[in-house]
């Protein structure tokens, strides 16, 4: 783990990627995916399955295994896909010391936002879950955008809709395409090395890397953070207009 994170400037919003940053479900993913191919014929390895974790759609990981695809079958193989990581849903849980973080950075009055790859349906259901709804000023997930990370549109758009400027927010990302994606977006970013690519993410620019947000390097980390959030803040609070219901189900979406 490295840690060198400096504060020169005042912060105004905090971005988070959700999978591997708000939850751990990289190894759920992996199985899910692997059981996916197989049944398609497909044998991927450990190195094949790292694509997933780089921050790219669930379409773009299904072109890249299987092809050209057309949105028909997109939609078959994603549904397919999903009943099989809905039924490993219970092996994932929040990544150490994320909960507590977030209700203080929401307590201390910092604007927050999720910006993921991930679908819409499963990002809202996961922060449910997790008791984070009202949070977040702003979702962004995959139905927001053309292009997955490390296209920087994704962070973009999280500062566009928190209407702050990118050079105050700071972003969390596990992966060293998310990193890229926050950097390109004009923003700060802290690696979480949950999946062991700590040296990875430095080299993508990030400017430190943790291995969660409870191992102890953290708590200076934090206490730097926490007082050089600007006051006062306009909080926004989330939106949601329950045109998708936020409970999983087998119809569902999810990446």
């Amino acid at each position: 783990m490295t840690i060198g994170f400096q504060m020169n400037q005042e912060l105004k919003a905090f971005v988070f990627d959700m999978d591997g940053v708000l939850i751990d479900s990289h190894s759920t993913h992996r199985k899910a995916w692997r059981e996916f191919l197989r049944s398609e014929g497909v044998s991927a390895s450990d190195e094949d399955l790292a694509f997933i974790l780089e921050g790219c759609t669930r379409s773009e990981i299904l072109k890249h295994f299987l092809g050209n695809l057309h949105d028909r079958e997109l939609q078959q193989h994603g549904r397919r896909k999903d009943e099989i990581f809905r039924s490993l849903e219970h092996e994932i849980g929040p990544i150490p010391g994320v909960l507590a973080f977030v209700e203080r950075l929401s307590q201390s009055g910092a604007l927050l936002a999720v910006a993921t790859s991930a679908s819409e349906i499963r990002t809202f259901s996961t922060i449910e879950r997790l008791g984070l709804g009202g949070c977040f000023g702003a979702v962004i997930t995959a139905s927001d955008v053309h292009l997955g990370k490390p296209d920087p549109a994704v962070y973009k758009l999280a500062c566009e809709r928190l209407d702050i400027e990118p050079a105050s927010a700071i972003a969390f990302d596990d992966a060293p395409a998310g990193v890229l994606a926050a950097r390109g977006a004009g923003m700060r970013c802290i690696g979480i090395a949950s999946n062991g690519v700590c040296e990875r993410l430095l080299g993508a620019g990030a400017e430190a890397v943790l291995s969660s947000f409870s191992c102890p390097e953290f708590e200076s980390t934090e206490l730097l953070m926490l007082t050089s959030i600007s006051r006062p803040i306009r909080k926004l609070s989330l939106q949601y207009d329950g045109a998708i219901p936020l409970e999983w189900n087998p119809g569902d979406r999810s990446v």
